[in-house]
């Protein structure tokens, strides 16, 4: 795979006074703007390069606005390249545009395409789909800008946020492969690849952002600040949620025989809030004294529904420390398999019921 945020060619050198300060929006002689002509031979030229190098079954990934995009289009088709999907990367925290002329600049367009028109791809549907609620992905993708933890070795003044080049190397490259970066800029898309566990390799000419990319990587050689960071790029908005749930040893093997974790709701010890993020609940985790932990499907995503003690009863527990519980139906034949450290042991807060985000129990790698 490769991705590339090539020249927008939208630099017109021009700055902007605003509360008595001077702001530069020019961000190089490598930005500046040129002809049609000259931007169509510069896409041309690129892009040639890179189809020699992927393989036939290999995808290529080019950002833009409306100031290149459109060349990039025209040179992909050109040159043989087969369209998959034009991705709006929707900024829900844009900056505001200067000019009152305009509508707010809130977007960018990502052009996904396979280099042979006749080799298959590979994508990972299930991966995007879990990371999307359970539906399939769309090509509108609501991701904000750069956040402060991944600029503390000082911004690129084109860096893209690590979450962006995590959902696009994650839905088109399996383990080991290899992606390719021609303009790696402060190396986003290298450190996305290398956190869950592509190879890469980057071309970069400014000394500058060589240097970031350098210490950028060596951060990453730390497994404290890896597995953070791989917590960060994998949440998302609307990411589905896991019920976490304490229960004795013989309880907890019938609640798993039955297809049912039951709990109370309220305040009171070892109890379960009905609060945000609950209707995205899709999974129920069971463990004993923070041991043992198997996670399951719900039958249905975000429901629930209220028992009482007697009715519970009936099914064969022993439901007696609240007239009323939140019960939850699970298939038992379909155990989720947990990949990362669940870190059940906290406390006494072990016994207490939580809502937690589903990328805490699985990498997606």
């Amino acid at each position: 795979m490769i991705f590339a945020d090539p020249p927008y060619f939208l630099s017109k050198g021009f700055t902007w006074r605003e509360n008595g300060k001077v702001k530069c929006f020019d961000k190089g002689e490598w930005d500046r703007q040129r002809s049609t002509a000259e931007v169509d031979e510069f896409n041309m030229q690129w892009l040639g390069l890179c189809r020699n190098v992927l393989k036939d079954g290999g995808c290529i990934w080019v950002t833009g606005t409306y100031h290149n995009i459109s060349s990039v289009e025209r040179c992909l088709t050109t040159l043989g390249y087969k369209i998959l999907n034009i991705i709006v990367w929707q900024k829900p925290n844009a900056p505001l545009t200067l000019s009152d002329a305009h509508f707010n600049f809130s977007a960018e367009y990502i052009i996904w395409a396979r280099k042979s028109k006749s080799t298959p791809h590979y994508f990972n549907i299930e991966a995007m789909t879990t990371l999307n609620s359970g539906k399939r992905m769309p090509d509108v993708w609501s991701i904000p800008t750069v956040e402060t933890w991944e600029k503390h070795f000082g911004k690129h003044p084109t860096q893209k946020p690590l979450r962006l080049l995590y959902r696009a190397i994650l839905s088109n490259t399996r383990p080991g492969e290899t992606v390719l970066d021609p303009f790696t800029g402060s190396g986003t898309t290298g450190i996305a690849a290398n956190l869950i566990g592509r190879k890469f390799f980057g071309i970069e000419r400014e000394t500058e952002f060589i240097q970031k990319c350098i210490a950028r990587r060596q951060e990453i050689e730390d497994l404290a600040v890896r597995d953070r960071y791989i917590t960060k790029i994998s949440i998302q908005e609307e990411e589905p949620m896991v019920i976490v749930n304490h229960a004795r040893q013989s309880l907890r093997e019938l609640m798993i025989e039955k297809g049912i974790c039951y709990l109370r709701a309220g305040d009171s010890k070892g109890s379960i809030l009905v609060k945000p993020g609950f209707e995205r609940l899709q999974y129920v985790l069971l463990h004993t004294n923070g041991d043992q932990p198997k996670m399951f499907k719900l039958l249905k995503k975000g429901q629930f529904q209220i028992w009482t003690a007697d009715t519970l009863n009936q099914y064969g527990f022993q439901a007696e420390h609240a007239p009323y519980y939140v019960v939850l139906h699970f298939d038992p034949k379909k155990e989720v398999e947990i990949n990362r450290d669940p870190d059940l042991k906290r406390s006494r807060a072990t016994y207490v019921a939580t809502l937690r985000p589903y990328s805490e129990f699985i990498a997606l790698l």
